[in-house]
Formats: C-alpha cells, sequence, structure tokens
C-alpha cells in the first residue's frame, strides 16, 4: 500500500514532514499516528491509511512535498516471505532489530542507540560526528529526532564570534533555529504591524454576576458536558451579541475597502505548549447558545494541543479573541490577525475592591471578581468612539443580560 500525502485543506497544495512517529519496520495500524506534518496553516499528526509493515519512507523528514506525493510503503504483515524480499534487518548493540529498506540499510550509518529509530536521523548523526548518548530525545518515549539532531549540530557547531549588533555569543548560548510554525508566527506578526495603524482600547469588567452563576450551575454542568464551565464562553456570546450593534469590529480590509462579514467567525487562539499559536475557528458563532459556544471551544482548543484539527478549520475567521486570562495577565496588548481589523485579549479575572451605590444611594465597598477587555484595533477600518462605544456594550452584556436562561 502506497502512503500518500493527502488533501489537508481546500487550500493547502503542499505539506511540509516534520517528522516520522515510526520507523522502517514497525508494524502499523489502521489510523495509528504516522508521521507530523506542517502546513502554511496548521501542524497536524497523519493518521495511516492502513494496516501493516512500514517497509519503505521515501520523503525524508524535512522535505517540503505537493499534494499527491507518494511519501511510504506499507506491506501486508502476511505471509512472512513476501516481506524478506524487500526487507533488511540489521542488529544494533543490545540486539535490537531494526528493519530498514534495502535502499536505506547501511551499517556504517547505524546510531549506538535503540532510541534512533529514523534512517534520516542515522545518517545525520553520523554525518555530523555525534556521539548519540549525549542527545536528548524529545520524541515519544524519548526517541530522537532529526530537530533533535539539527539542535545539537548548531550547539556544537562553528562559534559564532559577534552577532549583529554589541552583544557577543558564547560557546555556553543556547542556538535554537526557528521551526516552520515559530517562522509562520514570527512574518505574519511583523506583517501584520507594519499593514495596521495598530490603537489600543481597554475596559473594565465586573463578573459578579456570571461568578454566581458558575458557582451555582458547575457541577451540574460539568456532570452534564464532562469540562467545567469557564468565562470563555461568555465572553464569545458577548461579543456576537456586541457585534450586531458594531458591525465594523467583524471586518477586513481589502485594498482600499473595508469589507464587513455577514458571517460571524471567531477564531481562538490557543498556545500549543510555549512553541507557538494557532487559531481554530467557531464558524457561524452569532446566534449560538452559550452551552453550544462552550462545547464547540472545549472541542478545537482540545484538538489543536493535540495536533489533530484539520487546516481548514483555522481559516475563514472573521475576528480572533486571545485569552491570557488562564496565566493571571493583567491586561494584554495583542497584533490584529490580518486581514482582520481588530483582535481583543481577555485577561485573567480577580477579586477586588469596587464602590458601588447601595439602596439609599449611600457608597459601598464590595469585592467584586473584575478583569480587564482589551481590543486592539486598526484606526483605518474605524475610529476610537467606535471601538469604545462596543466595549462598553461588551462590558454591559456581560454584567446585566439574563445569563441563567442560557443554561437551560
Amino acid at each position: 500500500m502506497d502512503v500518500i500525502l493527502p488533501q489537508l485543506g481546500e487550500t493547502v497544495i503542499e505539506a511540509t514532514i516534520t517528522s516520522w512517529l515510526v520507523a522502517v519496520g514497525d508494524l502499523v495500524a489502521l489510523d495509528e499516528p504516522l508521521y507530523e506534518v506542517s502546513t502554511d496553516k496548521v501542524d497536524s499528526e497523519v493518521p495511516s491509511p492502513g494496516a501493516g509493515i512500514l517497509v519503505e519512507i521515501l520523503v525524508e523528514e524535512g522535505e517540503t512535498i505537493g499534494v499527491g506525493t507518494r511519501l511510504a510503503v506499507i506491506a501486508d504483515a502476511a505471509p512472512a516471505a513476501s516481506i524478506d524480499q524487500t526487507l533488511d534487518t540489521v542488529s544494533l548493540p543490545g540486539d535490537i532489530p531494526i528493519v530498514q529498506s534495502r535502499e536505506q540499510a547501511d551499517p556504517s550509518i547505524s546510531p549506538h542507540d535503540d532510541r534512533v529509530t529514523s534512517p534520516v536521523v542515522r545518517r545525520l548523526i553520523v554525518e555530523h560526528g555525534l556521539d548519540v548518548t549525549t542527545i536528548t530525545g524529545t520524541g515519544e518515549a524519548g526517541r530522537i529526532t532529526r530537530r533533535d539532531v539539527l539542535d545539537v549540530v548548531h550547539r556544537t557547531g562553528p562559534a559564532v564570534e559577534e552577532s549583529r549588533g554589541s552583544t557577543a555569543l558564547s560557546d555556553d548560548d543556547d542556538r535554537i533555529p526557528f521551526d516552520n510554525i515559530r517562522r509562520r508566527t514570527a512574518e505574519h506578526m511583523v506583517r501584520s504591524k507594519a499593514t495596521s495603524a495598530h490603537v489600543y482600547t481597554s475596559i473594565e469588567v465586573d463578573y459578579e454576576r456570571i461568578e454566581h452563576l458558575r458557582s451555582a450551575h458547575q457541577a451540574a454542568w460539568k456532570a452534564a458536558e464532562g469540562f467545567s464551565l469557564t468565562y470563555l464562553p461568555f465572553i464569545v456570546r458577548a461579543f456576537c451579541e456586541a457585534a450586531r450593534e458594531f458591525p465594523r469590529v467583524n471586518a477586513s480590509i481589502e485594498g482600499e475597502s473595508i469589507v464587513v462579514h455577514a458571517e460571524l467567525n471567531v477564531g481562538l487562539a490557543v498556545d500549543l505548549d510555549f512553541k507557538g499559536l494557532v487559531a481554530p475557528v467557531v464558524r457561524n458563532s452569532a446566534g449560538r447558545g452559550l452551552r453550544s459556544l462552550a462545547r464547540e471551544i472545549r472541542d478545537l482548543a482540545t484538538r489543536a494541543r493535540s495536533k489533530r484539527l484539520e487546516p481548514d478549520e483555522i481559516v475563514g475567521g472573521t475576528f480572533t479573541i486571545t485569552n491570557m486570562g488562564p496565566f493571571g495577565t493583567l491586561m494584554t496588548l495583542p497584533i490584529i490577525n490580518q486581514p482582520q481589523v481588530a483582535i481583543l485579549a481577555t485577561d485573567s479575572i480577580r477579586k477586588k475592591p469596587v464602590a458601588l451605590e447601595g439602596p439609599d444611594g449611600d457608597d459601598l465597598i464590595a469585592v467584586h471578581p473584575i478583569g480587564v477587555l482589551a481590543l486592539t484595533w486598526d484606526h483605518r477600518a474605524f475610529d476610537g468612539a467606535y471601538a469604545a462605544t462596543f466595549l462598553r456594550t461588551m462590558r454591559d452584556i456581560l454584567e446585566t443580560r439574563d445569563w441563567e436562561s442560557e443554561l437551560k
């Protein structure tokens, strides 16, 4: 069976093989993660299209190929005689067999560690004369990946006497090359700063009513849904309501025009274990209830962190929300996700003293959960009064809406 690079999304025409998750000679189950792939949209794991033995890898880690390219060959696990005709077995120290295709089998490049399973990794180790025992594997079960080897090569290669500017580099400095997602993020963010006239406006929100609701319903919610009810679905719901009155926040810039989108598709920035960001999209967000939004937010975030998003699930966003609250931040000023015209940051919600008006008009002090909503917006699309009034409307919805009815 040939393993072919599948169509990973309507707009994806090529991808980079970042790592093979199984080695030549390994038994592979149907739908078992076979390799990791990086596109200009997202990094994800691709499952095996069939079961059997991986007998040949045709595309090395780090290569960029087009959709439909033949990547590898999987043979039926039986009969064994037919497999023996195409495989060689190379014994490594410790009598651990590694099975390779005849084209790739080369005892001269075999490493001295059973954590090395990829032919590409074995060759890199030998080519650079590395001691495999000094390489820390970051792959599954301590497997040494191509990236692990290249990191060592960069750290132990020719010393760089001086960087641009006045900061000298020492032998102890750790040089970490950009991976694909880091490179794409950097390019996108720099381009955004050069494109949009970034302005920042923020407002404080009192979450007292929402917190009472969450406390009262948290146990029942978690029993029914399997996850906790957070503040984020309330914020997304409030945004959808406010955007009806202020449609220009749900727009993009195309040339000399502002395109106000009929559909509201909210992208939610998800951190990938400090290795990058991805923003899966909650499509057709307008008009959806709190429970429906919460379920999809949870599903998208979970699959984003496990690299199970489809490329089409991170395109088509018309507005982006980045939730820094779990990290304890006070106020985040994010960069606009082009070609959108605004992005909203939700920061931590903390108990703070607030001034209230009592029933007799007297001033009272109470402790309420307070959080900041910070909007970054493009001054080409609208002005400060529009942005401020939009945020005030969001605040009023969060503080006064009958959220109890949303949970029914």
